[in-house]
């Protein structure tokens, strides 16, 4: 069998089966988002339905609909009468939800700095244990997991639903990247990064939490930018 058929059957996938949670398009949904932000279907790959179809044990309609819905996160790309590939990452895209994360959360770490609920730091000083334990296990996804988790917890903290919403709409944009980009490097760097934020909100530092946040952020773009120079196949607008 040739490398392309041995792609094209999606061994990396796992049948859905007939039970689970969540109808079947979400569930279709989820595997087909979680292989595309894992690289495990590249950027620019050409997306065999059939063969999906086969691998996931479902009809035809749901992987359709998923595939409608990725296009929308604006993670594959629909060409009439040319089939469905992978979308490569846009360096402009990532930039403008970048720009949305920056002015929310490094506000939100201000705010949160002059004023927050006893428990947060606890919370996050809980949070940035497990980071730690993940980073020397060199577990990756794990890590992943725990950093949306900081995030998170400070939007929560923060209480604003509409700025909440704004950021995570802004973050799925991002997802991508930040797999793409989880060496045991940058995971230590986001490790002193969210230790740096925790002190500056500990010691109600409102102006030190909210540039922490900020070369936080920054960071990713600036990485991002060298990656890209290394890696062009993998992006849209070099």
């Amino acid at each position: 069998m040739s490398d392309v058929a041995v792609k094209a059957s999606y061994a990396f996938l796992e049948p859905l089966g007939l039970t689970g949670r969540g109808g079947t398009t979400e569930r279709v949904l989820a595997v087909l988002r979680e292989a595309i932000i894992g690289f495990e279907l590249a950027p620019g790959e050409d997306i065999d339905k059939s063969a999906l179809c086969e691998r996931l044990g479902v009809s035809r309609f749901p992987v359709s609909e998923a595939l409608a819905r990725l296009q929308g996160e604006g993670l594959v790309e629909i060409l009439p009468q040319r089939g469905t590939r992978v979308s490569r990452i846009r360096l402009a895209e990532v930039r403008q939800s970048m720009f949305i994360r920056r002015a929310l959360e490094a506000q939100a770490v201000r705010s949160l700095a002059l004023d927050h609920d006893d428990r947060l730091l606890p919370t996050l000083e809980r949070n940035l244990r497990y980071q730690e334990a993940a980073a020397e296990a060199g577990d990756r996804r794990g890590f992943h997991l725990l950093d949306l988790e900081f995030h998170l917890t400070l939007l929560d903290a923060l209480g604003f639903a509409r700025v909440k919403a704004a950021v995570e709409a802004a973050r799925a944009n991002l997802d991508r990247v930040r797999r793409l980009l989880s060496s045991p490097r940058h995971i230590a760097l986001t490790l002193v990064d969210h230790q740096a934020i925790v002190t500056a909100l500990r010691s109600g530092d409102a102006d030190a939490a909210a540039s922490a946040m900020e070369a936080h952020l920054d960071s990713v773009i600036t990485e991002l930018v060298a990656f890209a120079a290394e890696n062009p196949t993998l992006f849209e607008d070099l």
